[in-house]
């Protein structure tokens, strides 16, 4: 699914005016038809409704909102501001069908001085003051009623994007003057910046609305941003021949642990197994032996010299991938035997944990990545990778855009929508996965699931968008089962067989 910037939502619904075609006064109506039916299918015809009308088409929309629910025998109160004394064309003509709507009792067009109405508990404020394409902070009187809004006990439902909040950049926004919504009404397609975290406060339940823009015209659209959804992964799925030995299914590196964190190497090792790798090697410190052996009696044991830490790099050219970074520790020995392996190895590599930060100590190193590297990297790690602290979440996902382009690599931000950004500059976020993965270890399993799908002989995309994707939907059968409050890393795990038979079964109906 495609995800719109602010100028590219304007430019579907020119596009739809143009070629359904239809009046857009008449795609506002449909539009304003599924927020009126959205708006009673949840409160009756008792809650007092207080609609607030901007002067451009998202007023429009709320007037046309207004309306209906009125004619649907609602009790509405509708405040329209005309501060600046230009409205758009149909907010005009949907001010114009509310003058003559005898349903509305009370509709106060403001031209000046505002004396605000008391908004209680009990009420239903319905905010249609500014739309997508807010390109600024909001200011002066409109700031002053955003605050008097949130301070009410009023239940808000926003039309489209609560009020003062951006379509994608909100670095610089004042977030005091941004509405806080309790439902989001979003018209066609969720926008950027609903799938950042600071941003889930604004927004409450979000509730997509379809209003049928034109399908053809979205294909037309280039989009940087989109959504993963599981019909994305049936045509990448690579499928086992009847006759295949383990040697057809990929030999995996994982070097993984040090003393005290074995714990890494297991979980990357299993979840590595569970992922379809024939064989999977742990390249590890010579006491995690017994751990690793009694734990993962499946995986082949190469013990580094050292019995802490990892110290040497391991040959590469039996395995098909290698798995870095989770448990390692950043001993300094560790540090050049990384940078070492990493430069001596030829075959398609993903770099985790510690991994990570040593390359963040040691900066200079990235430009000696190969091409096509995966690094799957949590916000703290990107900061510290990147050698800055970033305002907000679009500004880190704009960072390590332009860092996946300038080394070439596959970098997945992890997070409640991990995103990957991928070389060619293009950004896919992953749908899957809820709050009880946050919990130590859950990145090992990750790590270990794309090493498996890389040595299985996937492409670098196609194992991190399925990586990512059955992590998360391991983790929310998991949820389903255990709840999200008592789940561990392991219990991902666990689930992975359920994930992928869920995938596979997909694929195939």
């Amino acid at each position: 699914m495609k995800i719109l910037t602010g100028a590219q939502i304007h430019e579907l619904d020119k596009y739809t005016i143009e070629h359904e075609p239809v009046k857009s006064i008449d795609l506002m109506e449909r539009a304003a038809k599924s927020l009126a039916c959205a708006i009673t299918d949840r409160w009756g015809r008792e809650t007092p409704v207080v609609v607030f009308a901007g002067p451009g088409n998202n007023g429009g929309d709320a007037l046309a909102v207004a309306r209906m629910l009125a004619e649907r025998n609602y009790q509405v109160s509708v405040y329209l501001f005309n501060i600046g004394g230009k409205i758009s064309d149909d907010c005009s003509i949907n001010k114009e069908r509310l003058a003559g709507c005898k349903a509305i009792k009370n509709f106060t067009e403001v031209t000046s001085e505002f004396d605000p109405p008391q908004l209680d508990g009990g009420m239903l404020v319905v905010d249609g003051l500014f739309g997508s394409g807010l390109n600024k902070p909001l200011a002066g009187g409109f700031a002053s009623l955003v605050k008097y809004i949130n301070q009410s006990a009023a239940t808000v439902v926003s039309i489209d994007i609560p009020s003062g909040l951006m379509t994608e950049d909100n670095t610089y926004n004042v977030r005091a003057n941004i509405i806080k919504a309790d439902v989001t009404l979003t018209l066609q397609n969720i926008k950027l910046s609903f799938l950042f975290p600071e941003n889930q406060k604004l927004l409450g339940e979000v509730v997509p609305l379809d209003i049928h823009l034109s399908k053809e015209g979205e294909s037309l659209i280039t989009s940087r941003y989109r959504m993963l959804e599981e019909a994305d992964l049936y045509p990448r799925l690579l499928h086992r021949n009847g006759f295949a030995h383990k040697g057809d299914m990929g030999n995996a590196l994982l070097v993984a642990g040090s003393y005290g964190m074995a714990g890494a190497a297991v979980l990357s090792a299993k979840s590595c197994l569970r992922s379809g790798a024939g064989k999977v090697t742990v390249c590890t410190p010579r006491r995690n032996n017994d751990i690793v052996q009694v734990s993962v009696p499946e995986a082949v044991m190469c013990l580094d010299r050292d019995d802490v830490c990892f110290t040497e790099a391991v040959d590469t050219s039996d395995f098909d991938a290698l798995g870095i970074g989770p448990g390692l520790g950043q001993h300094e020995n560790s540090a050049i035997a990384l940078i070492t392996q990493i430069r001596r190895t030829q075959i398609p590599i993903v770099v985790d944990a510690d991994g990570l930060n040593i390359l963040a100590s040691h900066r200079a190193w990235l430009q000696q990545l190969p091409k096509g590297i995966i690094m799957t990297p949590h916000p703290k790690e990107y900061e510290r990778l990147a050698g800055n602290r970033f305002i907000d979440t679009f500004e880190r996902l704009s960072s390590a855009v332009d860092m996946a382009m300038r080394l070439g690599a596959y970098i997945i931000l992890k997070g409640h929508y991990s995103a990957l950004c991928q070389p060619d500059g293009n950004v896919v976020f992953n749908p899957t996965g809820n709050a009880g993965m946050a919990t130590a270890g859950s990145g090992d399993v990750l790590t270990g699931i794309i090493t498996g799908l890389l040595a299985r002989g996937y492409k670098q995309a196609d194992a991190c968008l399925i990586g990512m994707y059955v992590h998360g939907l391991a983790g929310d059968i998991a949820a389903a089962d255990l709840g999200v409050e008592c789940m561990v890393a392991g219990d991902i795990i666990r689930y992975l067989p359920q994930a992928f038979k869920r995938l596979y079964g997909g694929s195939l109906a």
